[in-house]
């Protein structure tokens, strides 16, 4: 009997549309639990989740059987979705329409997750935009920035 083994760990970030209300702090901990549990009803493992009112940072493990493109897709439409019916502050909430995903070593992953639990304290210092434009540089990702915070 043969086996496919794989551990991939993934870092995805992904940024609320700029027309949308960011999410409050009383509600990123509900919000970051919702997430969890998509990313677990898709297969793959949420090992950490957080980020501040106007992102949000995922690191997984991926299923074998589910891609990335898929999994962000979910994660997105049904966390939208859900927390439109959370309170009327949030009805015309969206995020945006890209993502980054980043693949992440096993020599890293403690240190990507505690890179994400300490948002809160990272953002103080840095934006978003500072921050995503480093991961684009540090993993050599060719872009347009025409392109890249736009809804």
């Amino acid at each position: 009997m043969s086996q496919s083994l794989c551990k991939i760990y993934l870092h995805i970030v992904f940024h609320v549309k700029t027309s949308s209300p960011n999410i409050n702090d009383a509600d990123l901990k509900r919000v970051h639990s919702y997430i969890r549990r998509l990313v677990d009803s898709t297969g793959c493992f949420a090992i950490q989740v957080g980020g501040v009112g106007d992102h949000v940072h995922i690191v997984c493990s991926m299923s074998r059987k589910e891609s990335v493109a898929h999994l962000v897709e979910e994660v997105k439409r049904k966390s939208s979705r859900w927390i439109k019916t959370t309170s009327l502050r949030y009805k015309d909430f969206a995020w945006q329409g890209g993502y980054g995903a980043f693949s992440v070593s096993q020599s890293v992953i403690d240190k990507t997750i505690e890179y994400v639990r300490n948002q809160r304290m990272h953002h103080q210092s840095l934006s978003f935009r500072e921050e995503y434009l480093r991961f684009l540089e540090l993993y050599r990702i060719e872009y347009n920035e025409q392109y890249l915070f736009s809804d």
